[in-house]
C-alpha cells in the first residue's frame, strides 16, 4: 500500500513564509499528478497547486506569484513553498497523489497540516 505523510505547517505572521512537504511511501510504481489542496473553516476544499510528472504546474489565481509547487521524483515528494502569506491563506492543507502501485492504481490524500497566518 501507499501512504502520504505531510509536514511543515504552523503559525506564521502575515508576509512570512512556510514550506510544506508531502512524501509518498510504499509499493509505488509511478506517481503521475501531485497536488496541494486547502480547506478553510466553513469552506469547500479547493485546489491550490498541481504538478504533473513532467513538471508542468498550475495554480489557483489567489496564490499565483506567491506559492511554488515542486516535486522530487526520486524521493516521491512534493513541496509547496508559500511566500508572502496572508491571513486568508489560513486553512488545513492536504496533499494528493495519483499513480500506480504494483498492479493497482491509487488516488490518496495526506492527513492534512494546519497553516495559520496571523495579521
Amino acid at each position: 500500500q501507499v501512504q502520504l505523510v505531510e509536514s511543515g505547517g504552523g503559525l506564521v505572521q502575515a508576509g512570512g513564509s512556510l514550506r510544506l512537504s508531502c512524501a509518498a511511501s510504499g509499493s509505488i510504481f509511478s506517481i503521475n499528478a501531485m497536488a496541494w489542496y486547502r480547506q478553510a473553516p466553513g469552506k469547500q476544499r479547493e485546489l491550490v497547486a498541481h504538478i504533473t510528472s513532467g513538471g508542468s504546474t498550475n495554480y489557483a489565481d489567489s496564490v499565483k506569484g506567491r506559492f511554488t509547487i515542486s516535486r522530487d521524483n526520486a524521493k516521491n515528494t512534493v513541496y509547496l513553498q508559500m511566500n508572502s502569506l496572508k491571513p486568508e491563506d489560513t486553512a488545513v492543507y492536504y496533499c494528493n497523489a495519483r499513480g500506480y502501485g504494483l498492479g493497482y492504481g491509487f488516488d490518496l490524500w495526506g492527513q492534512g497540516t494546519q497553516v495559520t497566518v496571523s495579521s
